[in-house]
C-alpha cells in the first residue's frame, strides 16, 4: 500500500458519504467509554451524519477535508469561519490505526496555515474534558484552554467541553 499522505478538500456527495461512514466508525471506536453509548449516537446523527454535513456545508459554511493514506481515506476534519474572525475546528479524526503517525500534526498545520491565509486571529476547537488523548494532542500542538462550557445538544445530552485556542 502506498504511504504517501495528502489532504483533499471534499466537494462532492460522494466524499460526505463516505466521510460519514468513516466518521461513524471512529467515533463508536474512540469516544465509547467517553460519553453513553447513546450519545454517542445522538451526536453522530445530530453532527456526524451524511445529512448533518451536507447542512454545514450548505448552510454554516463548512469545508471538509479527508485525510487520504495512498487512495484510502483515514481521516478527516471540518472547519469553518466565524463571523469574529476566528476560524473553528470543529472537527479533526483519524482511524484508531493511523494514529499517532503524525497525521492529524500535518492537519493541524494545514489548519493553522488556511487560518492564517484568511486572516484569522484564532483556531479555536472544543473537546470533552475526558477525552484526554485528545486533550494531550491539542497542548502538544501549543493550544490553551480559553474557557469552558456546557452545551445542551437536545434529548436530554450536554457537552461538557473545554474550548482550546491556538492564536494566529
Amino acid at each position: 500500500m502506498e504511504n504517501t499522505v495528502s489532504i483533499q478538500k471534499i466537494t462532492t456527495e460522494n466524499g460526505l458519504q463516505n466521510t460519514a461512514r468513516l466518521a461513524e466508525i471512529i467515533w463508536r471506536q474512540h469516544f465509547h467509554g467517553i460519553i453513553s453509548d447513546g450519545q454517542i449516537e445522538y451526536m453522530l446523527d445530530k453532527f456526524q451524519s451524511f445529512a448533518a454535513m451536507c447542512r454545514q456545508v450548505a448552510d454554516e459554511n463548512y469545508e471538509y477535508y479527508g485525510i487520504f493514506k495512498g487512495a484510502e481515506q483515514i481521516g478527516y476534519y471540518a472547519v469553518c469561519e466565524k463571523p469574529d474572525n476566528t476560524f473553528f475546528l470543529s472537527k479533526l479524526y483519524i482511524v484508531r490505526e493511523q494514529r499517532g503517525n503524525g497525521y492529524a500534526s500535518e492537519a493541524f498545520r494545514n489548519i493553522i496555515e488556511s487560518g492564517r491565509e484568511r486572516g484569522c486571529t484564532m483556531v479555536w476547537l472544543t473537546v470533552n474534558k475526558h477525552n484526554d488523548s485528545s486533550i494531550a494532542v491539542y497542548r502538544h500542538w501549543g493550544m490553551e484552554v480559553i474557557r469552558e462550557e456546557v452545551t445542551d445538544i437536545g434529548s436530554g445530552y450536554v457537552m461538557d467541553d473545554y474550548v482550546f485556542g491556538f492564536k494566529l
